[in-house]
């Protein structure tokens, strides 16, 4: 069965990997004039900047309904419909007069990103056998950063040909709608790949307290979202906390380091190669994070990328006043894009391991709204903090919350995530 299933992933690869490229490639040259059109329709930076926010919010408020879809109607009828539905994101976006239009359109698009990130975590935990999940979800979580890194170019590219932002806006249009005659015409990797391929062994299940509780056998029976975080309220308060740190530290890894050269009074060009050299580093490691978690265990990477992140962001809090301040700026971008690209696809994988094998959905749905919501307290965190003592205080916090992941993490994952032959912890 194993066999069959790689067969299929490799034949199916651009119908399962394909999606996620496109949606994500369009999204992310969209999102970096998010800020300017919100401009040109009236807003001030703090107005921009909270509109910009609502892609964050929307994936929020995304992932339990997505998780609900998913379970209900499939993970092809799901992206079909979020594809439909940030069609019309996308057109509000090009032709909304205000700033309360954008605003809604951003959401939206945010609300269809989560959609088409739950299908496929979905379809892999179904699907993919334990021996080689972690690689296909770095590839998944590849994907998408594969979008987020080349969409910017792309934008950048048209308005130095169009010199229109919203030109960015009808490449997403186009992208989404490449995206739906992908996932509506071409073959459905969901037949091919029969589900539950993934349980090479029972799936545990959890007592009120988190134990496992061994010899549970899945049931076929779907049960509702609510009820199914209630179920799982042990490994969701555990777990999913220690991986809503990590999520945490990635987001601030991407407020703090703009934030930090404009501190040391760098120019933009200067700021953005140092950001784009601590991206090309992260890409650079995603398949890398994969073969990790399958060879050795899914601790050799996220306790990898947590010390390395959290000693990152200590190291930086204090160079601040340093003669060669500029030179830890950039050094110390890299240490963070190499632990950011070393915990590629852990959450996605975690996430797979600990959730109901007969019906994940509504489990992931609600591990992903729990990490996502790390991701979005870290920047108001940072903000916080800075405004209330400075920007290096702020850092060295998010340092230290990078050390208690960790620590979560060595708690936690030989609990809820025991490999075939028992959980190592480096």
């Amino acid at each position: 069965m194993s066999d069959h299933v790689a067969s299929v992933l490799w034949r199916f690869a651009p119908m399962i990997y394909g999606p996620t490229v496109l949606f994500s490639l369009g999204e992310g040259a969209v999102i970096p004039l998010i800020p300017v059109l919100a401009a040109e329709r009236g807003a001030d930076i703090a107005q921009a900047a909270l509109i910009t926010s609502f892609l964050v919010i929307g994936q929020l408020f995304g992932n339990i309904p997505a998780g609900w879809a998913v379970a209900r109607f499939g993970e092809r009828a799901t992206m079909a419909a979020g594809g439909v539905l940030a069609i019309v994101g996308a057109l509000a976006m090009l032709y909304g007069p205000s700033t309360a239009v954008l605003a809604l359109s951003v959401f939206v698009i945010g609300f269809c990103a989560a959609i088409f990130g739950l299908a496929r975590h979905s379809f892999m935990t179904t699907r993919v056998p334990v021996a080689f999940r972690a690689r296909s979800l770095s590839l998944l979580g590849g994907s998408f950063r594969l979008g987020t890194f080349i969409g910017p170019f792309v934008a950048a590219g048209l308005l130095v040909t169009i010199g229109d932002e919203l030109s960015a806006v009808w490449f997403f249009l186009g992208c989404l709608v490449a995206t739906i005659l992908l996932v509506l015409l071409g073959p459905d990797p969901e037949r091919a790949a029969p589900a539950g391929a993934a349980s090479n062994a029972p799936a545990a299940r959890y007592d009120d307290t988190g134990e496992a509780v061994s010899g549970s056998i899945p049931t076929s029976e779907r049960v509702g979202v609510f009820r199914t975080m209630w179920q799982h309220r042990g490994v969701l308060s555990r777990l999913g906390l220690a991986g809503a740190s990590l999520s945490a530290i990635r987001s601030a890894r991407q407020m703090v380091l703009p934030l930090w050269g404009l501190s040391l009074g760098l120019d933009a060009q200067t700021i953005a190669l140092v950001v784009g050299i601590s991206g090309a580093v992260d890409f650079a490691l995603f398949y890398a994070s994969g073969q990790v978690m399958d060879r050795f265990g899914r601790l050799w990477a996220a306790l990898p990328a947590t010390l390395l992140m959290g000693t990152g962001f200590l190291v930086l809090s204090v160079t601040h006043e340093f003669d060669s301040a500029v030179i830890w700026y950039a050094v110390l971008g890299g240490v963070l894009g190499l632990g950011n690209g070393l915990s590629s696809g852990i959450l996605l994988t975690l996430g797979a391991d600990a959730a109901p094998r007969s019906d994940p959905a509504p489990f992931l749905g609600s591990w992903r709204t729990l990490t996502d919501a790390g991701g979005a307290v870290a920047p108001l965190i940072v903000s916080a903090l800075t405004a209330a003592v400075s920007l290096s205080v702020a850092t060295g916090a998010m340092g230290l919350l990078g050390f208690v992941g960790a620590a979560a993490f060595i708690r936690w994952v030989p609990r809820f995530v025991p490999r075939r032959g028992g959980e190592e912890t480096p």
